[in-house]
């Protein structure tokens, strides 16, 4: 392990440029180097596994914690790097969860999307209908105020989603106030859901439409799907950066 390295050395074995290697030196990711007679920098083996693990954390833990957690280590404080991985392990099961909520919200949607095709769904409620204010909507309805405590989103983000054409309330005939029903709070929920797992309004604005016009589901069954895929492929990649720090930290305690 005390073979002597060149910059060039460790950035051929990843396809990187020399200054990459300098500059992840100089950002604390690798610990320094030690200087030639030339005034050259020498690396180590033990850099070249600190710039594998480096390189094997971002793809589970993005580049700000891979660079946050690599400088932790650096500086031995190897508990604030634990910390660290375990809050992008914690973010990836709430997003599992997140999915999960996501899948039921879609076999709710699935009689909502055949009633809300039915035409008699899309009469409006007569006036002697009209709910009830203190009761947050009446029957079966909810006014934004609610809806919005409910989902944890301020009532001009369910506007928002309402002029992006993602959720659809009534109206109250007499007092003109956003009415949700069952089917309008089903779409705030689960465009709320699809947010969450970092779909774009314009993303969710075709799939929501689809599944509205078709009755059915299949598009966002798909979009669930790879959804799906990339929790998978995070999960990996996590454990291949643990593995790939851990072989580090092993040389780094010798």
């Amino acid at each position: 392990m005390g073979r002597k390295l060149r910059p060039v050395d460790l950035a051929r074995a990843h396809g990187l440029s020399t200054q990459a290697v300098r500059n992840y030196e100089e950002a604390g990711i690798l610990p320094s180097a030690a200087r030639g007679e030339n005034g050259y920098r020498v690396y180590t083996p033990g850099h070249a596994l600190a710039l594998a693990a480096f390189l094997a954390l971002v793809p589970g833990h993005g580049h700000a914690t891979a660079t946050a957690v690599m400088r932790a280590v650096n500086r031995n404080a190897a508990d604030e790097a634990f910390r660290l991985i375990d809050l992008s392990h914690a973010q990836l099961a709430e997003d599992r969860r997140t999915l999960e909520a996501v899948e039921r919200a879609l076999r709710d949607l699935a009689p909502a999307a055949k009633a809300a095709a039915a035409p008699e769904a899309a009469e409006a409620p007569e006036a002697a209908e009209a709910p009830d204010r203190n009761a947050g909507g009446g029957p079966g309805g909810r006014f934004i105020g609610p809806l919005a405590r409910e989902l944890g989103v301020r009532p001009a983000t369910l506007r928002k989603w309402e002029a992006a054409g993602l959720v659809r309330p009534l109206r109250d005939p007499l007092t003109g106030y956003r009415v949700y029903d069952a089917a309008a709070v089903r779409d705030a929920r689960l465009v709320h859901q699809l947010r969450r797992g970092g779909y774009l309004l314009e993303q969710i604005a075709p799939l929501a439409e689809q599944v509205r016009a078709a009755g059915g589901v299949e598009p966002l069954e798909a979009a669930l799907g790879a959804w799906r895929a990339r929790l998978s492929a995070r999960g990996r990649a996590l454990l291949a950066g643990a593995a790939e720090l851990e072989a580090y930290l092993r040389e780094a305690v010798k």
